[in-house]
This record gives structure tokens, sequence and C-alpha cells, in this order.
């Protein structure tokens, strides 16, 4: 399929060197480039969910407001080991 492009100067050089270099067509690059980036786009979503850590609790506190720091520290203070 032909389409119309408009790539920064200086990107499409490099992908014309890099074509050149390699003996492909600058399509042949191009579309390797995307491929890679939409791949690279692809797996960053899936492993980009944190790993928490489980830790033993007995029980979520109800009304610790997360936003004042100086209650939270006395409800840590206060729990036990």
């Amino acid at each position: 399929m032909r389409t119309t492009l408009r790539i920064d100067d200086r990107l499409l050089a490099e992908a014309r060197a890099r074509a050149a270099m390699s003996g492909r067509t600058l399509g042949a690059v191009v579309e390797e480039a995307l491929r890679e980036a939409f791949a690279r786009r692809a797996g960053a979503g899936r492993s980009s969910r944190p790993n928490l850590p489980v830790l033993r609790g007995s029980r979520l506190v109800s009304g610790i407001n997360l936003d004042d720091h100086a209650a939270l520290l006395d409800v840590m203070e206060r729990a036990e080991p």
C-alpha cells in the first residue's frame, strides 16, 4: 500500500542511511521500526502492573485519612509489631 507521511528530516535521513547500510528499502526499515515500536508498547502494557508484596496483618483500619500524616503515624505507632 502506498501512503504519504510527514517525517522529520533528520529521522528520515537516519532511516535512509540504515536502509542503505542493510541493503533494504526505506519502506522495509520503516515497517520494521513500526512493528518493533508497537510490540514494545503491547509488551509494556502487560508488564507495567507492579508486583506488590503481600504482607500479613490483622485487618484494614477504617477511618484513617492517608492525607493526614500525623494521624497515620499515630496509628502506625500504636499498632502491634
